[in-house]
Parts: C-alpha cells; structure tokens; sequence
C-alpha cells in the first residue's frame, strides 16, 4: 500500500480498521489497498486543552481504551514515539486498535525502527481477534516472506480469513491466488468467485479480470455482454487497458451493437492514457473516417504518437501514408 505524499501520522494513513470507536476519520491515500482510516471516537478527535492530561491520568490506573486514545493523540500530533509508548500499554492489555497500529508502525517504521517480525508479532495477536486489515497483511506478509519464510500456502489462508470477513482486497488477492494456482489447486471458478466479490466492492483490477475471464469463458460461461459490463465498470475508475478494449468490442460488436462512434471514444480515452495500441486504431479510424470525419493531419499524428512507443503497425502505416 502506498500512502500519500505527505507525511501522515500513522493512524491515519491506515486501512480499514474494526469498528472499534464509531466516528471514521477518513484520509485520502494513493494504493491497492483498503483505503479507510481508523474509527475514532468523537472524544478522541476533539478534546479539550485539558484532555490529554485527564486522558493520561485514567491510562496511569491502567485503562486500555484511554491508553489507545492517547496514543492516537500523541499520533495525531506526530509524536509517533509517545505513540508507541501508550500503544505497547494498549496492546498488552488486549486492545485489538492498539495491537494493529503496533503492527502498522512497526511494520512502516513510525515512531520505532522497522521490524517485520515485530510488525508480525501485532498482527497476529490482532488477527486472533479477528481484526480484518492485520488478517489481510498477514497474507500480504507471508505470500512475499517478509518477517517469515515465504509460504503461499499460509498466505492464502490469512487471505480466505480476511476476505470472508469482507475485505476487498484479500478477495482481489484469493481470486489472484486461485487464478495462478499459488499456495491453493488452480481453479477458474474459485477465482472468478473470489474476483467478483472484490470487483463488487470496486476494486478495479478485478473488474477488469472478470471483463477477460467473462470475454474468453475462463472459469464462467463465454458472455461478451458482461465482460463489457466489467470492463466500462473498470474504465469508470481510470485503469488504463480497460478502454482499449471497449474500443475493441464496440468495433467488432462484441456483447454490444456495432458502433464505430462508441469505440472512437473509448479509443480516444485510452490513446489520451498513452496506450500505443489505441493511438494506432485511431490513426487508422482518422484515416478512414470510420465513426469520425475524416482526417489525415490527425491521422498520422497518431499514428507518429504510437511509432514513437515502438508500435509496429503504426511504424510501418506511418512510413507508408504520412512521411511523404
């Protein structure tokens, strides 16, 4: 998971944490990730000059939940140290938020020296009480062998754990799984399964896989119709291939009426992402003047944008029609 450019503080930048406190903050980060910060009591957000001497003294006689909120204080004010301290006392005392913020830190590097088997060690106690992001990292943890020997086996179950708890991305990260035959036997049906919940819950990337496996009736009955339905669903949320391949589909009339206009813009939405194959598709249509007026000044200013990326077929068009 990549976090944002600026320097959050930590309980901040994280992903779906339990409901432990009722109020969500919510913080924009960049990744593949579940992206929501941690619930956050109200009190804990807004207190009063006082409160975090009123906090520590109820943490002083031993109160776990007073410890995480103010260490979620203390984090907030990016005093990541201080954080920890009240973190550790939180933890111990079986708090499942302080347990996974120790992972997240520990695992990041905030507030202590990074430390993958520390960060496990957290994880695991908060994923034997089920807290559902620790579940999910733990998978991510042992599919790479950071803080562990590698072993997909293991990650696969820490991922069916946390996507039966409904986390997007360990379903994304099962149907992966199931897809390639990692750590799990090989099975199309299990991946579309796993694909389509995560995809139901906008994960783009599975999205798109359900557009291909529907398009070429891998691990689903052949449907041309829903793999278009994936794949504008995909599109919607900015993943770059998904365009060009609606363009595809609305030129050949693949699970949608023949319509040269519909895929001129799905094309022109993938050419304006870079996609070298669709720059050249659209030189071509501007060439023919199929689904647009004709023009061969952009035509073969599409065709130069795609020989640019090394396209072959735009290399070869562009020496014959537009170098004269």
């Amino acid at each position: 998971m990549k976090l944002g450019r600026k320097a959050y503080p930590a309980f901040l930048a994280l992903s779906l944490a339990s409901g432990w406190l009722g109020c969500a903050l919510k913080q924009g980060v960049a990744g593949d990730a579940e992206e929501q910060s941690i619930p956050l009591d109200d009190k804990a957000v807004a207190k009063p000059p006082t409160a975090v001497e009123q906090l520590t003294k109820a943490a002083n006689e031993g109160n776990a939940q007073t410890q995480f909120e103010l260490g979620v204080m203390y984090s907030k004010a990016q005093d990541n140290e201080k954080a920890v301290e009240w973190f550790i006392k939180a933890a111990s005392r079986g708090h499942v938020g302080a347990q996974y913020l120790l992972g997240f830190m520990y695992d990041k590097g905030q507030g202590v020296p990074q430390d993958d088997k520390k960060a496990l060690e957290w994880y695991t106690r908060a994923a034997n009480q089920k807290d559902t992001v620790s579940l999910l990292n733990l998978g991510k943890m042992h599919y790479v062998g950071r803080g562990v020997p590698q072993n997909h086996k293991k990650a696969a179950e820490w991922y069916a754990k946390a996507a039966n708890q409904g986390s997007a991305q360990a379903q994304f990260n099962l149907g992966d799984m199931y897809f390639a035959g990692q750590g799990v036997p090989q099975d199309y049906s299990k991946a579309a399964e796993w694909y389509t919940k995560a995809a139901s819950q906008g994960i783009a990337k599975a999205q798109f896989t359900l557009g291909e496996m529907y398009s070429n009736g891998q691990g689903v009955p052949q449907d041309y119709s829903k793999a278009v339905e994936w794949y504008t669903k995909a599109a919607g949320q900015g993943l770059a291939d998904a365009p060009y391949i609606l363009g595809l589909m609305y030129a050949n009339g693949e699970g949608v009426a023949q319509d040269y206009k519909k895929a001129v813009e799905w094309y022109t939405k993938a050419a304006e992402l870079g996609d070298a194959d669709a720059q050249y598709l659209l030189g071509e249509t501007y060439l023919k003047g199929q689904g647009v007026i004709r023009d061969h000044s952009k035509g073969c200013l599409l065709l130069r944008e795609s020989a640019e990326q090394g396209h072959p077929g735009a290399i070869e068009q562009y020496n014959k029609t537009c170098s004269k």
